[in-house]
């Protein structure tokens, strides 16, 4: 394991970083029909909150995201997305990120698109291959956003444990790193991506730094019983 003293610390600024989710989650929210304007929506959407696991977490569990690291309309467009991938999280986490407390994924550079599709292909061919039927059709959003911060550099370290292609190796290795990091007061991590030779992800650890964000192109991903998807916009 690479110690945290021998990972630099960069200066990071993008525009357009792109991360990808199902179109199911930026559709008109499920209680606009039953609104005549916005304020009332604004009132179903509060009572609609009471319920809600995101808005009502409390204080958590050491390491976890705290009510007061969430976002507000404040933030501009898009911060409900912002919280929800910091408050929904697998039962096994991700590459960098527990079960307790999300992050922000998303891919950066020159080929950010193709790379943000490799990405998320993997990831659902292999839930797929769990069920041994490679037949489905799910259509993603790019959520575009930018960024200005520091963050620690994985990209020129070579070969390590928490980018391995593996998730049974790379996961322990990349959660125990993001708590180093978060400890340390670090805002997150850039690194290679495994599913796209040559492209580059981050994963940003605070709500706060995910500025400007904007939907973007919508891809469908199609699955016609191999585990390689044809993807096309739409």
């Amino acid at each position: 394991m690479t110690a945290l003293a021998d990972i630099p610390v960069c200066d990071f600024a993008a525009t357009s970083t792109i991360r990808l989710i199902a179109t199911a989650y930026v559709d008109e929210p499920a209680l606009g029909p039953l609104a005549d304007s916005p304020a009332d929506l604004a009132v179903l959407e509060a009572v609609e909150g009471l319920t809600s696991a995101r808005r009502a977490k409390l204080p958590p569990l050491p390491g976890g995201i705290s009510a007061s690291e969430l976002l507000g309309e404040w933030h501009g467009y898009g911060w409900t997305y912002i919280n929800a991938a910091f408050c929904y999280t697998r039962a096994t986490g991700n590459r960098f990120n527990g079960p307790e407390r999300g992050a922000w994924y998303a891919c950066h550079g020159r080929h950010a698109a193709a790379t943000a599709q490799a990405e998320v292909a993997w990831h659902l061919s292999r839930e797929l291959t769990a069920t041994g039927v490679f037949d489905n059709v799910t259509a993603y959003r790019e959520l575009v956003a930018g960024f200005m911060t520091r963050f620690h550099d994985l990209r020129a370290l070579g070969p390590l444990p928490c980018l391995d292609a593996d998730p049974a190796v790379a996961y322990d290795a990349g959660q125990l790193l993001a708590r180093q990091v978060l400890g340390a007061g670090g805002n997150g991590v850039l690194y290679p991506s495994a599913r796209r030779k040559g492209g580059h992800c981050l994963a940003a650890f605070r709500p706060h730094l995910v500025q400007n964000v904007r939907q973007g192109q919508t891809w469908q991903f199609t699955w016609k019983g191999s585990a390689r998807p044809e993807i096309r916009p739409i």
